[in-house]
């Protein structure tokens, strides 16, 4: 279902409109493990509309995301940020779930239990489709300590999402082989290191949601799929209680918005602050904000592996807090005059 106007009005009953990102694969110390930044978004969320990426509330078999909330891909978001797109609030979307041909039949088994489950839960409508070819994934944290990697055979996934689209589907979710994360993810649980996928992850929902115009989220697939019994940092607990990690991204993907040059849509225009970590500044959203006259608060207790931070880019208007609870104080005094429409 895609709301009009006024439906976007009666649904988004706060007049803020806001967004809270947590870039993904860059050691976010709230917001890089799993799920972890939820708790602040959906605080935020109760105050505004907000916009989200993925990174922000993805966990596994749970999800952060609330009903105001606007789950948001790296891609749309840059392009959402430019003006060069709007988003169109909906709910209900269709969406089409892409397997790699390279995942085994019994991990492919656990997901399709998976999708079976999310359907009989939320209602979701979902369909699926196998690539005809081995994506073939390679992650990596690269020597600046950010997560990255590479995709072999990424055109397959295109050749997937155009015929799930064909089929009705208006959002994409993804579900790769990934080989095991071995010594890499020994930091990450125990909530000190860099997500070593996430940062593949992204590039692989960017290309598509480029080429296609579509929501799109990543979900790994692991052949191992036994539940760990070691006791994990509680930030990164979520990813070691589930051998699935697409529970999450079914969810978002029902109510992410559509990419739309409808009048009648969220525009950046109607922003009326952005949410970043302290450090993390280098991006097209700061940027563009900036840019527009957008509120931009960058907090401090969130910081990353980049060094990328107000004074380092010498700009002074950026609002600098300690902490989420400061800048949320100061996001509830903000005028409620904002109209999306």
């Amino acid at each position: 279902m895609v709301y009009n106007c006024s439906m976007i009005k009666n649904n988004f009953k706060n007049n803020k409109l806001g967004a809270f990102i947590v870039p993904t694969g860059i050691g976010a110390s709230i917001g890089g493990y799993a799920g972890d930044a939820s708790t602040w978004a959906r605080r935020f969320a109760q105050h505004a509309a907000m916009i989200v990426n993925p990174n922000v509330v993805n966990a596994g078999a749970f999800s952060g995301i609330t009903p105001n909330m606007l789950y948001v891909e790296g891609y749309a978001l840059d392009e959402f940020f430019k003006g060069k797109v709007n988003l169109q609030p909906s709910i209900k979307n269709k969406i089409g779930v892409i397997f790699d041909k390279g995942i085994s039949q019994n991990v492919l088994n656990i997901h399709l239990n998976t999708i079976n489950a999310v359907k009989t839960v939320y209602d979701i409508d979902i369909i699926y489709e196998i690539t005809p070819e081995a994506v073939e994934v390679i992650f990596f944290v690269d020597n600046s300590g950010i997560s990255t990697g590479k995709v072999k055979n990424i055109e397959t996934l295109l050749c997937t999402a155009k015929n799930l689209l064909q089929k009705g589907a208006n959002a994409i979710a993804v579900v790769c082989k990934f080989n095991e994360a071995n010594q890499q993810n020994h930091e990450y649980e125990n909530g000190l290191g860099v997500d070593p996928i996430g940062g593949v992850e992204a590039i692989i929902s960017h290309y598509l949601s480029k080429e296609l115009k579509i929501p799109v989220a990543h979900a790994p697939a692991f052949e191992d799929f036994s539940i760990s019994t070691k006791i994990v940092d509680p930030k990164s607990s979520a990813e070691y209680i589930t051998p699935t990690f697409l529970p999450c991204i079914l969810i978002g993907l029902n109510q992410a918005p559509l990419i739309s040059n409808s009048k009648n849509a969220i525009k950046i225009a109607d922003l009326d602050f952005l949410v970043m970590p302290h450090n993390a500044l280098g991006s097209t959203p700061v940027f563009e904000a900036i840019k527009r006259g957008i509120k931009v608060f960058a907090v401090r207790e969130n910081h990353s592996v980049l060094n990328v931070t107000k004074k380092a880019l010498a700009i002074d208007n950026v609002i600098e807090v300690d902490t989420y609870e400061e800048c949320l104080e100061l996001v509830k005094k903000l005028s409620c005059e904002t109209i999306y429409c």
